[in-house]
């Protein structure tokens, strides 16, 4: 009798690990991802030189935003993300599409919106306006962990805007093409 317990706990354990191992091979394509994190921040050009270039803040609810295309130019993936209230933004994006490969290059990450009030131009500081493609490699290559880590992204108010291209006068009514300065 008790060889029989024996037997059947043996068994019962070979069948448990055999559907583990089921389990964890049916969860390994769910973990093949591509991890996006960088950083939105705020620089007031109005502050003194020191406070402009070491007086950033983070904007909390800022938008980014990645496209991926394939070789022909298509969109595959667009994916979104809001940025904590350090200002930071992590993005995970599944390696296959449609049953193929992403490459991490052709993917585009940017700027889409800033909640705050006066902070809310997009610069290209760090390509944040156009958009800066993945680099070669990864930043983070551990295990099945795949991380881009991006420069720093920055919103500016709108007195630091750059004036439109049909405005030849700044805010003091100096002509823009003068060679004055």
């Amino acid at each position: 009798m008790a060889t029989k317990v024996v037997v059947m706990l043996i068994a019962a354990s070979v069948l448990l690990g055999c559907a583990v191992n089921e389990a964890v091979a049916t969860a390994v394509p769910a973990l093949q991802l591509i991890h996006l994190g960088g950083k939105v921040m705020c620089q007031d050009c109005t502050k003194s030189y020191a406070d402009w270039t070491q007086g950033t803040l983070p904007i909390k609810g800022g938008k980014v935003s990645v496209t991926c295309k394939d070789d022909r130019s298509r969109v595959v993936y667009y994916g979104s993300d809001e940025t904590d209230g350090e200002g930071n933004f992590n993005m995970a994006v599944n390696k296959y599409v449609n049953g193929k490969e992403l490459q991490p290059k052709s993917c585009l990450v940017r700027l889409v919106s800033s909640p705050h009030d006066t902070c809310n131009i997009p610069t290209n500081f760090a390509g944040g306006l156009t958009g800066v493609n993945l680099p070669n490699r990864p930043t983070v290559l551990y295990r099945d962990l795949v991380q881009y880590q991006l420069g720093t992204f920055f919103y500016t108010t709108q007195r630091c805007a750059k004036p439109a291209d049909g405005d030849n006068h700044d805010s003091y009514g100096c002509h823009a093409n003068s060679n004055n300065y």
